[in-house]
């Protein structure tokens, strides 16, 4: 659950700060994801492991949720290629 929470608030976050600047959405949204962001790096201090574990495992996580999040925000499906390097990056995490 906390790698689920750690990649809304990472992806999240640097969303709003990208929509921002590049999308010239309020500068509101960009305080918003500078505090997503800074939310982001707690949650990785409340796993077990250790930071470099801990790390790997979200990478994985936030390739996927990454490709999610422009899907479902943005519109952006992923493609092919996207799916084969989403696989390999989730057997990563989990082998």
């Amino acid at each position: 659950m906390l790698f689920l929470v750690a990649g809304v608030l990472e992806i999240g976050g640097g969303w709003l700060v990208w929509q921002s600047v590049r999308e010239h959405k309020p500068w509101t949204w960009a305080l918003l994801g500078s505090v997503s962001l800074l939310l982001y790096g707690v949650i990785p201090t409340l796993q077990a492991s250790h930071f470099g574990r801990i790390y790997a495992v979200y990478g994985g996580f936030f390739i996927v949720l990454s490709l999610l999040w422009g899907w479902w925000c943005d519109g952006n499906r992923p493609d092919f290629w996207d799916v084969v390097g989403g696989t390999i990056a989730m057997l990563g995490v989990f082998l």
